[in-house]
């Protein structure tokens, strides 16, 4: 009698341990989650459930439209819907800066840390007209901040200001960019610098650009600064009441409603060399798409990339309604 109560025991014991031992792997698994949440792992899991997904159409007509390049994703599969040229080699401009603000996010230790804008590249963006958020040399800037006039006003001072202090100059940075792209597959794409200013060899293609967005989105970092229309900066040692600035993309739709639902944000890129590019994602009928557009020009319509935006989620919404 004693030994079986013994054996018992020793098996109750064991059953306990091993619980222990369960609860513990699982809260851990949890805390790694929570926080590598903003470092991959939320892409990540969204990446293998939408492996099981189909989009809800298989084709889109993307004719009649000012962009050279398109490229128009189903978020939660991966797929590509519909694209013209979207394999072909582009200039992204600053599209760049998608990249530039997810690797970023993911390096940052805190998105409350001070950073001290300095360095003569700063100075250089002058000169070669780089738009700008409005911070100064010398000007102490929350990496939040930062990150939101990366994303809003394309400033290329915010970028470079987040390179200098995450990897010590724009090169090194612009080395884990790459790194970035060739891990999300991005085989099309080479950087050459954090800002998208024109360099021959700083090239994509639109389906890349939408497999980095498609990404980028599922960092709730990233997507709500994306969705932002405006953002105010704290008040810094030069800007005491702070800046504030808008997003290039949603000051230029009034409206961002489209069939079916809405266009919810995005990242503007112009140079001479690229036209008008976008990089945006929608949401139609519970469901949300990316596009990609790029090398439109247009000598009467300043927004030609954004009238694109609206005929293709426009057209898709009809389409969708129509199943």
């Amino acid at each position: 009698m004693a030994a079986g109560r013994r054996k018992r025991r020793r098996r109750n014991y064991r059953k306990r341990l091993l619980i222990c031992l369960l609860v513990q792997i699982l809260a851990l698994t949890a805390f790694g989650c929570a926080l590598g949440w903003n470092r991959g792992v939320s892409s990540f899991v969204a990446d293998i459930a939408g492996k099981f997904s189909s989009p809800v159409i298989a084709d889109l007509d993307l004719s009649g439209i000012w962009s050279t390049c398109a490229v128009l994703m189903d978020e939660r599969s991966g797929k590509v819907i519909s694209q013209v040229s979207g394999e072909e080699r582009m200039y992204p401009a600053s599209m760049t800066k998608v990249m530039t603000a997810i690797v970023a996010i993911e390096a940052l230790p805190g998105l409350q840390k001070q950073i001290t804008l300095s360095g003569d590249d700063i100075d250089q963006l002058y000169k070669h007209d780089a738009t700008q958020a409005g911070f100064q040399l010398g000007e102490k800037v929350t990496a939040l901040d930062l990150l939101y006039g990366v994303m809003l006003p394309s400033g290329a001072e915010c970028c470079l200001a987040l390179a200098q202090d995450i990897s010590g100059s724009e090169a090194k940075f612009v080395e884990k960019m790459n790194e970035k792209a060739k891990k999300l597959g991005m085989d099309g794409t080479h950087f050459c610098d954090c800002t998208g200013l024109h360099d021959p060899e700083h090239y994509s293609t639109a389906r890349d650009i939408a497999v980095l967005m498609r990404y980028a989105v599922h960092n709730p970092v990233f997507r709500k600064i994306a969705q932002a229309v405006r953002h105010t900066s704290q008040g810094t040692n030069l800007h005491p009441d702070g800046i504030t600035y808008y997003s290039s993309m949603l000051k230029n739709m009034p409206d961002p409603s489209v069939t079916g639902g809405e266009i919810l944000g995005g990242k503007t890129g112009y140079t001479d060399v690229a036209g008008h590019c976008l990089a945006s994602f929608a949401r139609i009928k519970d469901r949300e798409y990316i596009l990609v557009t790029a090398g439109a020009y247009s000598d009467n319509d300043p927004i030609p990339h954004i009238e694109d935006a609206y005929t293709i989620y426009n057209r898709l919404g009809r389409v969708v309604d129509g199943k």
